[in-house]
């Protein structure tokens, strides 16, 4: 533990020392006014003004850079009453692959299909200014049910029952950075100052709009997260005959800030690619393309602000891992993994070996999750 100011205590939970660029983010972190507790976890890797894998609680002040663009980036895993079996071929999974591209768009609905209509929770909601409303009724509605790109992902695998499995890593899409940019800019702009951990209060007009709009991201991220799996699950019962089990669904994201009592204070809980792992609380961990994931149930840590990890973590940057990983190694690191072979060159930053070491991971956070169940991929499909 270590006193980043008179009022903020920072803990971390580390699979090794942090690089001498992250660490001087999380002091800038620490630092601001109103924080009073950081908590960095083991995946903790460089993004932005804040990094993402930490954990941040304020009393008033709200820091959209300690959310991030993809409000309410989550995961989602369901179990299907089948075998993993079921991919043990390659025609098998050649026709998922398919489906996926067919069923699952990475950017937007196709051309010549109509827009998504927004489900009933969405439409009501006016979000805080006339732009953001156009973004909804445009991009809210073609990119629903959409996957995205970067490290949002659809994977099934198989459990240690050899049991197959669905997982899904998608959030917000355009909405989130839209919502993000127009607050930072109306936050800035009048005093022109920096965009650089702009703070909003809570209970001002400014910090209500901002909290208004995300928790409206938030719902939207989870209805996509949940159309996405309809589809999937008609993909397989038309491939295959085989159903989703309702009840296995754990559903959890990772980007938000909300209300919660830690140390006996009422504090703004901000997460950044941070699950939360309140006591009992279940969740998704994945590791990488080729890497196992992990399901898991909370321990409540305090000093974590109930959090743990929300993946492995980047161990090289995008570019970093572009220059270094080549087509051939990733093709090695996927050894027994089904993907779009065609995409070799493209997906080199996504190469498990540009993330850290999920089980390493795990093993530095045992006090602040419990696993209950560990999976490995058997087919990948990501975003074009």
């Amino acid at each position: 533990m270590s006193a980043a100011s008179p009022t903020s205590i920072v803990r971390q939970w580390l699979v090794e020392p942090l690089p001498a660029d992250v660490a001087r983010s999380i002091e800038r972190l620490a630092a601001a006014p109103d924080v009073r507790h950081v908590a960095v976890m083991p995946d903790v890797h460089l993004s932005g003004e804040v990094c993402v894998g930490v954990a941040m609680a304020t009393e008033r002040l709200i820091y959209p850079a300690a959310v991030g663009s993809d409000i309410g980036c989550g995961m989602a895993a369901i179990r299907f009453d089948a075998s993993a079996d079921l991919l043990a071929d390659e025609a098998a999974a050649a026709r998922v692959l398919a489906g996926l591209y067919a069923r699952v768009p990475s950017l937007k609905q196709r051309p010549g299909t109509a827009p998504a209509a927004l489900p009933e929770k969405l439409e009501p909601s006016a979000l805080s200014s006339p732009k953001l409303e156009k973004h909804k009724s445009r991009d809210g509605r073609w990119q629903f049910g959409t996957l995205g790109r970067g490290n949002h992902f659809i994977e099934l695998q198989a459990d240690q029952d050899a049991a197959l499995w669905l997982m899904i890593h998608s959030g917000s899409r355009a909405m989130g950075q839209a919502i993000t940019a127009h607050h930072l800019a109306a936050a800035a702009a009048p005093a022109g100052k920096s965009l650089k951990l702009v703070a909003l209060d809570a209970d001002g007009p400014a910090g209500q709009a901002y909290l208004a709009d995300v928790a409206w991201a938030v719902e939207y991220a989870m209805q996509n997260r949940l159309a996405m799996i309809d589809a999937v699950a008609g993909l397989l019962q038309s491939l295959f005959g085989v159903t989703s089990m309702p009840e296995s669904l754990i559903h959890s994201n990772h980007n938000h800030v909300r209300r919660e009592t830690h140390f006996g204070r009422e504090l703004w809980v901000h997460r950044k690619g941070a699950l939360s792992a309140a006591s009992d609380e279940a969740g998704v961990i994945p590791g990488s393309m080729g890497t196992a994931s992990f399901h898991v149930v909370g321990r409540g840590c305090t000093e974590a602000l109930g959090s743990s990890s929300h993946g492995a973590g980047r161990a090289l940057s995008r570019t970093e891992a572009s220059r270094a990983i080549g087509a051939r190694q990733l093709e090695r690191e996927l050894r027994g993994v089904w993907f779009d072979n065609r995409q070799t060159q493209r997906l080199r930053d996504e190469a498990p070996s540009a993330y850290k070491d999920i089980h390493a991971v795990m093993r530095a956070q045992r006090d602040l999750t419990c696993i209950t169940r560990e999976l490995r991929p058997l087919l990948s499909y990501k975003g074009v």
